[in-house]
């Protein structure tokens, strides 16, 4: 029903920045709830932030809180996902993804999002 696509991942020094996008399909990206989560190896993969559906509303993690800044613009089909003073173990495949739930913002759990993008590679250096 949407499809998703994340860019912006990249290889940075630690206190380094990145702007993560993720862009959707079709014209009706303002319908989801849009969540953010990233996968290291050896790990599950985790909740990091989501945002409503219309952008006024959005959910962090508690480890990422005062770094990471979730937005979206619908106009653009895109949500993004600001990333400020990444550490090294911030490094991870990152992955946006889409629900149709009726609780907005969605709730952390994987099992809520329906539709997922095939992920970006952070790697964050010492």
């Amino acid at each position: 029903q949407v499809q998703l696509v994340e860019s912006g991942g990249g290889l940075v020094q630690a206190g380094g920045s990145l702007r993560l996008s993720c862009a959707a399909s079709g014209r009706t990206f303002s319908s989801y709830s849009m969540g953010w989560f990233r996968q290291a190896p050896g790990k599950e993969r985790e909740f990091l932030a989501a945002i409503s559906r219309s952008g006024g509303t959005t959910v962090h993690a508690d480890f990422v809180k005062g770094r990471f800044t979730n937005s979206r613009d619908n106009a653009k089909n895109t949500v993004y996902l600001q990333m400020n003073s990444l550490r090294p173990e911030d490094s991870a495949v990152y992955y946006c993804a889409a629900t149709t739930i009726g609780i907005d913002p969605a709730p952390p759990g994987l099992v809520a999002y329906d539709y997922w993008g095939q992920g970006t590679q952070v790697t964050v250096s010492s």
